[in-house]
């Protein structure tokens, strides 16, 4: 019986792992390849979104989500009878109690992480910034080694080598394409200069639409509609993303192993989705973004690729955190490496991206690196269980109860030479019957009833 739980609890493990590496797989690779393909299509209505309007429903959408699910899991432990307010007023206390202040730091840094990568894939190709924002395994190891003490093995170190040197293979052709962004610079000096050069240029280029008669205005028209990728901006955008999001993971994991009290990964999700929405709404919508957003609305050039880029965002975030909390950080890395090669594909196929000989060296470093950095056998993590789970422990019957009457291995022979000390008056039996307490050392006469159910004798009622 014990074999065959066993053997289904390692089943239910395994079935788990496994559908972790697939959901992330496609959550990474459709969410890089919808939100370059968001910054790279023809805008709607001629204006492109506003990244912080994205970033900040990316939060809103993974609260909604959370504090869905965290209701319904304080609901099942709740009677039937409980009221909707009190379920909301005890989920906000679980929310507002305790640590939760500790994880405002993360979620400003998961903030400005999901920021960077708008920028980042704005300027890189998609399996570009895929391949580069591998380098937050080197930021994590950093920060675990500073922040939790980990100690990190030779071997791993020389893994994160090589993947530094295929990172660096990958992005060697930035020069080159330096030079292209210059010469393509120079190009757009040459404004229409009439009525009839207007016509000719919006002809060959539909999704303009002129907003002043200055050269400045066509110019951002044309920019808008052809955006022109900065490969020295995109890396430095990827790098800021891959320090922040990597600190803000090991952040994040050294608050769940330091606190107290567990907490559900639910009700944590809803303390970083509060506390980034704050961040995101006042310095990203409000301060840098107020402008554009009075002027032309917070919707302004949303569309169906937009939308889905902010929902697969958001489900990313979610599953991100519960890979920390249960550490499945196995299925995470070959979820990693399986998206870099279905990223590659797909950027290939949709963005007519070419391959270079030391782009495909690189990537299959970064790929060997990604998929062998983490060995399932030798995780640190808390929630992750080493081998098949340990037989249970079998309780003979002189173990279950320790007022039976047998005799058990570790009590000694019935005519060994004891001696029993004499117990404490304060320990006596006098006064455990009733609820009031005893006088030391006095014996209280009214301990037993009379056979008539009182506590006094006839003759004493009768006087």
């Amino acid at each position: 019986m014990g074999e065959t739980a066993q053997r289904s609890s390692s089943g239910l493990r395994t079935a788990w792992r496994n559908s972790a590496w697939i959901l992330l797989t496609v959550q990474y690779t459709g969410f890089i390849l919808l939100l370059h393909y968001s910054r790279a299509m023809p805008p709607t209505n001629g204006k492109r979104y506003l990244t912080s309007t994205a970033v900040f429903l990316n939060e809103v959408v993974k609260l909604a989500i959370s504090l869905t699910i965290a209701l319904y899991e304080v609901s099942k432990t709740a009677p039937p009878s409980v009221p909707a307010t009190s379920l909301f007023f005890s989920l906000t206390a679980a929310v507002f109690s305790g640590d939760s202040w500790k994880l405002a730091i993360p979620a400003s840094l998961y903030t400005l992480a999901n920021s960077l990568q708008y920028i980042a894939l704005s300027n890189l190709q998609a399996v570009s910034f895929q391949v580069t924002y591998q380098l937050k395994l080197i930021a994590t190891a950093v920060f675990s080694l500073i922040v939790l003490n980990r100690s990190i093995p030779l071997r791993k170190w020389g893994l994160l080598l090589l993947l530094l040197v295929g990172v660096g293979f990958v992005q060697l052709p930035i020069a080159s394409t330096d030079e292209a962004s210059f010469q393509d610079e120079s190009a757009h000096h040459a404004f229409p200069r009439s009525l009839e050069e207007w016509k000719a240029v919006k002809l060959d280029r539909p999704n303009l639409h002129k907003r002043s008669a200055t050269y400045e205005g066509i110019e951002e028209d044309i920019l808008t509609a052809f955006p022109r990728m900065n490969a020295t901006i995109g890396l430095l955008a990827t790098i800021g993303a891959c320090v922040a999001a990597s600190l803000a993971a090991v952040y994040f994991e050294k608050v769940l192993k330091d606190s107290a009290k567990s907490t559900s990964l639910w009700v944590r999700n809803v303390q970083l989705a509060v506390y980034s929405i704050f961040p995101a709404l006042f310095i990203g919508v409000v301060f840098l973004d107020g402008e554009k957003i009075a002027a032309d609305g917070f919707f302004e050039g949303y569309n169906w690729t937009v939308w889905s880029t902010i929902v697969v965002q958001a489900l990313g975030g979610i599953a991100a955190s519960f890979c920390i909390g249960y550490s499945y950080r196995d299925a995470k890395n070959v979820a990693t490496a399986t998206s870099i090669f279905l990223t590659t594909l797909g950027s290939v196929w949709l963005f007519d991206f070419e391959l270079t000989g030391n782009f495909i060296l690189g990537t299959f470093a970064v790929l060997v690196s990604t998929y062998l950095f983490e060995d399932p056998t030798s995780g640190s993590g808390s929630g992750k269980r080493q081998g098949p789970r340990p037989p249970p422990i079998r309780i003979d019957h002189y173990e279950k109860d320790s007022r039976s009457d047998d005799v058990s291995p570790a009590s000694p022979p019935p005519n060994e030479f004891s001696i029993k000390l004499p117990g404490t008056p304060f320990l006596s039996d006098a006064g455990l019957s009733t609820s009031r307490p005893t006088s030391p050392g006095h014996v209280r006469t009214s301990a037993a009833r009379t056979a008539s159910g009182g506590y006094f004798d006839k003759q004493q009622r009768d006087q």
